[in-house]
């Protein structure tokens, strides 16, 4: 009796591109061009869609509990006009953060953005993109003749809005004719194409978030798989982009050692090899507050997400909250570990802060 041929596995469906269930217009928005072409698009796609007068207060969303809300939050598109021009910093990734986003459609338990965006989790894009581009180009010049950069996700991914923006494509066509600007972004999502063919002269850094089988597993619903990240990766750096990982939130869990080991040996036999020479590491344990440990149970409430302040160290946030960090013996032993493994497959690759 002949063998049978072996089953073959079949390969995992992409992560696709984020379609919002709803989306919100303020009236002001659709006096831009960016404003009529989400429109446009936004009747193509059959999606339903109503007039607010602020991105800032969407009351009437549906939902009968607190809980139905969030989640349909988190799938509901506001677009309208960013009116604060003055940018906050964004140490220690860069010197200013640039606004062009708010709010994530990831449900990653850990995010700051549970705090940060509180009862307003809804994903809002703003149109006038060019007097944001204005406000940056100020900003370069009153710090000539040094270096000002520019972070484009303190308060989004960018990259997963970039199929109804194209609001990183201008960022980095602006930055590429800044001899003084520099731009960086950070992304859980693969969906790099619209930019790959971009004249960007080496002014912008992308970074791919990145994590042990652990953490993406059971703390990063909604994202793009870890798989999908580096081959994203990959074709960043052919394109020429300056590239950049941030290996955040760094969790204490059974098996860390092993986890982050594999991580970074994975990562090294993914990426080209000539990748490492320019390239830059970010590293940022788990932290919370208080506020967040509460949200976060509410929203989660399976979680398996470690929050037990009796184990953790105090530290007080910038934003007037403690949030609390691992002991400094946990911290040091994270921090060389990793900085080790770093080193071990990437030797020229460099480390620019552990937090």
């Amino acid at each position: 009796m002949p063998e049978r041929p072996p089953a073959h596995r079949k390969s995992k469906k992409p992560t696709g591109l984020f379609i919002p269930e709803l989306v919100f217009f303020e009236p002001t928005a659709l006096q831009y061009p960016k404003g009529e072409r989400i429109m446009e698009w936004v009747k193509a796609q059959g999606i339903p869609y109503r007039m607010t007068t602020s991105h800032n207060r969407i009351t009437n969303l549906p939902g009968e509990t607190e809980t139905e809300q969030y989640k349909i939050a988190k799938r509901t598109l506001v677009v309208g006009v960013r009116k604060t021009l003055t940018f906050d910093q964004s140490k220690p990734s860069a010197d200013y953060a640039i606004p062009i986003a708010t709010g994530c459609m990831g449900h990653c338990h850990y995010c700051y953005l549970q705090t940060t965006l509180g009862a307003k989790p809804y994903i809002r894009v703003y149109v006038n993109t060019d007097d944001v581009i204005n406000a940056a180009k100020k900003y370069i010049e009153a710090q000539a003749p040094g270096i000002t950069t520019f972070e484009a996700a303190c308060t989004s991914d960018p990259l997963g809005l970039e199929h109804i923006t194209g609001s990183l494509a201008e960022l980095i066509t602006f930055m590429a004719q800044e001899p003084l600007g520099r731009l960086r972004f950070v992304t859980k999502y693969q969906h790099v194409e619209p930019l790959l063919g971009l004249k960007h002269n080496g002014h912008t850094r992308i970074r791919f978030s990145i994590n042990a089988d652990y953490v993406i597993k059971n703390f990063e619903p909604a994202t793009s798989r870890f798989e999908e990240r580096i081959e994203a990766a990959g074709k960043i750096a052919k394109a020429g982009y300056p590239l950049g990982f941030i290996i955040a939130p760094i969790i204490w869990h059974d098996g860390w050692e092993e986890g982050y080991s594999e991580l970074l040996a994975k990562l090294a036999a993914a990426l080209p090899q000539d990748t490492g020479k320019g390239l830059t590491f970010e590293m940022i344990q788990h932290r919370f507050t208080k506020t967040a440990k509460s949200l976060i149970e509410k929203r989660y409430p399976k979680s398996k997400l470690e929050m037990d302040m009796e184990k953790r160290k105090m530290k007080w946030g910038r934003w007037g909250q403690y949030k609390y960090v691992y002991p400094d013996e946990q911290q040091t032993a994270l921090r060389e570990w990793i900085t080790e493994r770093i080193f071990e497959h990437f030797p020229e690759a460099r480390i620019d802060y552990f937090t």
